[in-house]
């Protein structure tokens, strides 16, 4: 009799496993097309999105004509005199950029030596700290685990090894996960 229950927990859990990620990342992909469905009312589902698609592509294209950039780098001019609003808009563009765009930032994975027995996995965001007078050190960042926020440390250069064979989006899924999800080779 104890075996059956037993074997009906273990059937439970593994459904469990299977089940909540899958429809959680369903909910979040259903919710997020909603928001931006939504973000222009019409009357007809999914022209909302196709229209925001469609703006942002509108712009990004906007963005990169001869002609039209000036006015872009005027706007942009005027965003960083509010004092506020530059903080908060610098620091999204800058987090954006670091995922899309020219200058990817989480491109270098390396492991890092904290101590003689401690290393952690990261990435450099930045290779030059001439700016600030360290230039034996470098920016890593070290995401944190189940969470979207992270660390940014100063790092002497001899102590940071960058990670060979292996696939900086493999690094990052490795550590949000909490090691969990598998480093594999490529």
């Amino acid at each position: 009799m104890a075996f059956t229950y037993k074997r009906i927990i273990s059937y439970f859990l593994r459904g469990l496993l299977f089940l909540t990620p899958l429809s959680v990342t369903v909910y979040i992909i259903y919710q997020t097309i909603l928001f931006l469905d939504n973000l222009i009312p019409v009357p007809i589902p999914g022209i909302g999105i196709l229209m925001v698609l469609g703006l942002i592509t509108f712009v990004g294209y906007l963005a990169s004509l001869f002609f039209a950039k000036p006015v872009f780098d005027w706007f942009e001019r005027g965003v960083f005199k509010i004092p506020l609003v530059n903080l908060i808009y610098t620091s999204i563009k800058d987090l954006m950029g670091a995922f899309v765009g020219d200058k990817k930032k989480f491109s270098l994975p390396v492991i890092v030596q904290i101590s003689d027995t401690l290393s952690r996995l990261g990435f450099i965001t930045q290779d030059d700290m001439n700016v600030i007078g360290e230039p034996d050190l470098v920016a890593v960042y070290f995401p944190h685990s189940y969470n979207v926020s992270g660390n940014v440390f100063l790092v002497p250069r001899d102590k940071v090894k960058p990670l060979t064979g292996v696939k900086s989006s493999d690094v990052m899924k490795f550590m949000v996960s909490g090691g969990v999800s598998p480093l594999t080779e490529h």
